[in-house]
């Protein structure tokens, strides 16, 4: 284990499954307001799901696919972050915590990098990618514990529109390049869906955990 390994782990606090549960649900309580709210969980999910894609898988290659999966989905999810939410998040007057979350994700990318260069199926791997898991994790539930309710609450009618749309924007202009993964509308989509199912969960998830053929 890496010093870097060691210092994330160190200061990830330990919230509890049940206590990222309770932040989610009173989260999605707030998807009709604010339907941008309800893309980022649904986005939230799907890497949910990507890291256990990845640790699931069998062999290098799977993972190495897996792996790229991730990659795509966090920094698309990273860059519409940075791009739109929390530049308003600061804009409502939470600028400490717009500024930790840049840090945080900035961070995650870091992490994300040095993964590519070890042994997929080698415990650093599966070390690495646990930290990075657990970190991934701590900052989701401070967005949606805290953060976002927020900026939720604080932002008028209008301006929710607004990150919305821009939201979707920057994250399907991500995955919509070259070897990207996500069609031009998905997250619009994604939007309309979480507006209209509350605190069910979304559908149209881009992972597919099953093994690509041979």
């Amino acid at each position: 284990m890496s010093i870097l390994d060691k210092i994330i782990a160190a200061v990830t606090p330990p919230e509890s499954e049940a206590d990222r549960a309770q932040a989610r649900s009173r989260a999605l309580e707030y998807t009709d307001r604010a339907p941008w709210l309800g893309m980022v969980i649904d986005h939230h999910r799907q890497i949910d799901d990507a890291f256990a894609a990845v640790k699931a898988a069998a062999d290098p290659a799977n993972r190495k696919a897996r792996l790229k999966t991730l990659a795509g989905l966090l920094t698309a999810h990273a860059v519409a972050e940075e791009g739109v939410i929390y530049p308003a998040l600061s804009d409502t007057g939470d600028t400490g915590h717009a500024t930790m979350a840049y840090t945080e994700q900035s961070a995650a990318k870091m992490q994300l990098g040095l993964l590519d260069r070890l042994d997929l199926m080698s415990a650093d791997f599966e070390d690495k990618l646990g930290h990075l898991e657990g970190a991934v994790k701590h900052h989701v539930y401070q967005e949606e514990g805290t953060w976002f309710i927020d900026l939720a609450e604080g932002a008028v009618d209008s301006d929710h529109e607004t990150i919305a749309r821009r939201y979707a924007e920057e994250f399907d202009r991500y995955l919509s390049g070259p070897g990207g993964q996500s069609s031009p509308a998905a997250s619009v989509t994604a939007a309309s869906n979480a507006t209209n199912t509350g605190s069910q969960a979304l559908h149209g998830s881009v992972i597919d955990q099953s093994d690509p053929p041979a």
